[in-house]
């Protein structure tokens, strides 16, 4: 029995001191495999070193909502380019963040469409943000996938039941962080509760969201274990069948580790 870390960021500068030590005390809470999140086009490069450095580590590569602003006209070539490495499984992060503004709406648009453009060539998995823009992002992801159909994951998900049911509908995983420990979030937790098993996966979302009894603190993979406890709480099953449902989910999902990881000879 393992866990797996979808979505963490293992590159920020917060790990720097002590990165060793904390993919060391996810070992020993049994976190056998982590994907870091590429999200900034001034360190196109960061994620995916640190995931060819280390063997149970993969990357995605793209650009946060955040960062829109700051793309190219060559950001489809950038990003396409470094899919070749057998260790990028995903696109992304990539999404609509109309909460902050910290880019504008138009470059949101025009990079998310970007990022499904290469998920719809390649056949990765986009990985999605989407915060105040639910009608946007489905919106968008309709028009995508009417063209070509590709996985999705909307990761730290945190929005209406509605929302929930309107990306499942699409075909969409939908992964829970930290938050769904949080004593406030019965919302978010029935919303879990309503969506089906084969359709789940759990995060980090490291350094942020440090869930309970560590919320407040800097978040690492180790932690995940404490949120595959609150889901298996939620949905009424024994921790290792969580641990097994979210690991098989993430391989189905991300088919490019499965072959990676099955090339290698590794047991999943």
């Amino acid at each position: 029995m393992f866990l797996v870390d979808s979505h963490c960021h293992l590159d920020y500068d917060v790990f720097d001191e002590d990165r060793a030590e904390m993919l060391q005390r996810a070992a020993e809470r049994d976190v056998k495999y982590m994907l870091t999140i590429s999200v900034s086009p001034e360190k196109p490069d960061a994620a995916l070193r640190i995931a060819e450095q280390t063997p149970n580590i993969f990357a995605s590569v793209g650009v946060h909502p955040h960062e829109a602003d700051k793309t190219g006209a060559d950001l489809y070539h950038q990003l396409t380019q470094r899919t070749k490495s057998p260790k990028v499984i995903g696109i992304g992060e990539t999404g609509l963040d109309y909460y902050y503004g910290k880019s504008s709406r138009e470059k949101q648009i025009e990079s998310f469409e970007t990022h499904l453009q290469i998920c719809a060539e390649t056949g990765l998995p986009a990985i999605i943000h989407t915060r105040d823009a639910d009608d946007d992002t489905v919106e968008i992801l309709q028009s995508a996938l009417r063209v070509k159909d590709f996985p999705v994951l909307i990761h730290c998900f945190t929005a209406s039941e509605a929302m929930g049911k309107r990306c499942l509908d699409l075909g969409a995983y939908l992964s829970f962080s930290g938050i769904m420990t949080f004593k406030k979030s019965e919302e978010l937790r029935e919303t879990f509760r309503k969506t089906p098993l084969d359709r789940i996966l759990i995060e980090t979302d490291s350094p942020y969201l440090a869930p309970e009894p560590h919320r407040g603190k800097r978040n690492e993979p180790s932690f995940v274990h404490h949120v595959a406890q609150k889901a298996a709480e939620v949905k009424g099953v024994s921790f290792e069948e969580m641990a097994k449902i979210t690991t098989e989910n993430f391989f189905r999902l991300f088919q490019k580790a499965d072959l990676y990881v099955k090339a290698q000879g590794t047991a999943q």
